[in-house]
């Protein structure tokens, strides 16, 4: 896979220009409508991450794929990327229609901790179908959202922050209560939110000669400075699963997404995931997919 894509490639590939006011003290945002698609123009955008986050809603039949995922949107869609996950929309018929924004990171700086949400994090829900009444209300956000960016009003920043609050809101407000269920802060749910970060950030494998250092539940309690009885402990009580299994099924999501969407042969993809022999990740893959690497790849 490619290096995520940046904002300066974003604005070249889309307008062949970066526009003056792209970099400044309250970070990047910026907000476009979707154009309807044109003969001879590509309905597919590329597979790769890109370092801001984006909400879009989009309208027409699509697939989204998504880390190891794909979403089929039918008729509406409210979708966030964040700069951790790779994806690319696949657009399957010409009567697209939408609106976005982008933004950078620092663009929220001391204004909350907007990537906590669970719309924006590697689990969560990303895609979410909409109906005619929801997709209108996420159309009155975008518009009052429109509204502020092109107005002349010195704090219209602020306001546009609490718009784009409103619409993770949104979307948190889709999902299934028991996933936006408030938990108490423990101990142990901190053990388990720190063992889920320091996951994560061994993803996306971006380069071959690269390749995961924390494989096992000792790995990371070191990292920790904890003792691994203790981190097993928390993140069974947090997470309802053994730390093997979630640093299984991390790696073996990785695994997928290298399978499908990058050129690596299957030793390099094995050599990245941190196994010494491609007989081990053949047999990995196998346990958990029911066939093959390779199998996988073709299908």
């Amino acid at each position: 896979m490619e290096n995520a894509e940046t904002l300066e490639e974003f604005y070249k590939r889309k307008f062949d220009q970066i526009p003056d006011n792209y970099r400044n003290e309250i970070g990047h945002f910026n907000l476009f409508h979707l154009e309807p698609i044109l003969e001879g123009k590509p309905t597919v955008i590329p597979y790769k991450r890109r370092d801001f986050y984006k909400i879009i809603l989009v309208k027409g039949n699509s697939k989204v794929h998504y880390a190891d995922r794909v979403y089929e949107v039918k008729k509406h869609a409210l979708s966030f990327s964040n700069p951790m996950i790779p994806y690319k929309w696949e657009h399957l018929d010409n009567m697209r229609e939408g609106v976005y924004c982008i933004f950078s990171k620092d663009f929220f700086h001391q204004f909350g901790q907007f990537h906590q949400y669970e719309v924006f994090q590697p689990q969560g829900i990303h895609v979410f179908e909409l109906s005619d009444e929801q997709t209108k209300q996420v159309e009155d956000i975008y518009r009052r959202i429109e509204r502020e960016f092109n107005s002349e009003y010195k704090y219209k920043f602020d306001l546009i922050r609490n718009l784009v609050f409103e619409l993770i809101h949104f979307g948190l407000k889709l999902q299934p209560a028991a996933t936006v269920e408030k938990q108490h802060i423990n101990a142990s749910q901190r053990i388990a939110n720190l063992f889920s970060e320091l996951l994560e950030r061994q993803f996306p494998i971006e380069e071959s000669h690269t390749h995961v250092q924390l494989r096992t539940a000792s790995d990371f309690a070191n990292q920790l400075n904890i003792h691994v009885n203790h981190l097993n402990k928390a993140v069974k009580e947090s997470k309802q699963k053994t730390t093997s299994q979630l640093i299984g099924e991390r790696i073996l999501q990785e695994a997928k997404i290298l399978l499908k969407h990058s050129s690596w042969n299957v030793g390099e993809i094995a050599y990245s995931l941190g196994f010494s022999e491609v007989t081990h990740f053949n047999n990995f893959f196998k346990k958990q997919v029911k066939e093959s690497p390779t199998s996988f790849r073709k299908g």
